[in-house]
């Protein structure tokens, strides 16, 4: 009988030691599990802060281009927007400088033309509208438009003999370009 119980009993122990192994076993299943299932959620949750990370640096680049555009054209149009006003006063210019030319007899009226005259040049070349230089210069398409050609002497080709209006330019841009007379 004793055998009989010690083996009853070691039996039991093998069981035992088996439920404990196999318990050991399904908790050790378990926590692997829910590590591949914590693994996987943070391989996921990292691709989509990638992609959340690229969208982002997309819509960065989008707003500083878009930022850069609105500057260049806030720039431009602040730097020619004087051009429409300015070549209505170019007229102006150009009839004070026809009265002047006038010989009169009229000290005041002369003085009145000229002070003027003088206050448009000072207001237009504050907001950068100057003169072409044309006469006795080199013929420059850009800035020049030949209206007549004549030969003259000791003067080489190609040179402004005579200026018929003045030109002007707005900064860097052509507001008018000057009517000449260049030698032939």
């Amino acid at each position: 009988m004793m055998s009989d119980e010690k083996k009853l009993n070691e039996e039991e122990k093998e069981i035992e030691e088996t439920s404990d192994t196999s318990s050991e076993q399904q908790v050790e299943t378990t926590k692997e599990d829910e590590l591949a299932k914590l693994q996987a959620t943070i391989d996921e949750l990292n691709q989509q802060v990638n992609v959340l990370k690229n969208e982002y640096a997309k819509a960065y680049a989008d707003t500083e281009n878009t930022r850069k555009r609105l500057q260049a054209d806030f720039d431009s149009r602040t730097k020619f927007m004087m051009q429409s006003f300015a070549l209505e006063l170019l007229p102006v210019l150009d009839n004070c400088e026809r009265a002047l030319a006038q010989a009169t007899t009229d000290e005041a009226y002369r003085k009145g033309v000229e002070m003027i005259y003088n206050q448009l040049q000072n207001a237009l070349s504050k907001e950068g509208v100057t003169e072409i230089d044309a006469l006795n210069q080199p013929f420059d398409g850009n800035w020049h438009q030949a209206l007549m050609s004549e030969k003259k002497e000791n003067v080489e080709p190609g040179i402004v003999i005579e200026v018929l209006q003045k030109g002007y330019r707005l900064k860097d841009r052509l507001l008018r370009a000057a009517m000449v007379k260049v030698s032939e």
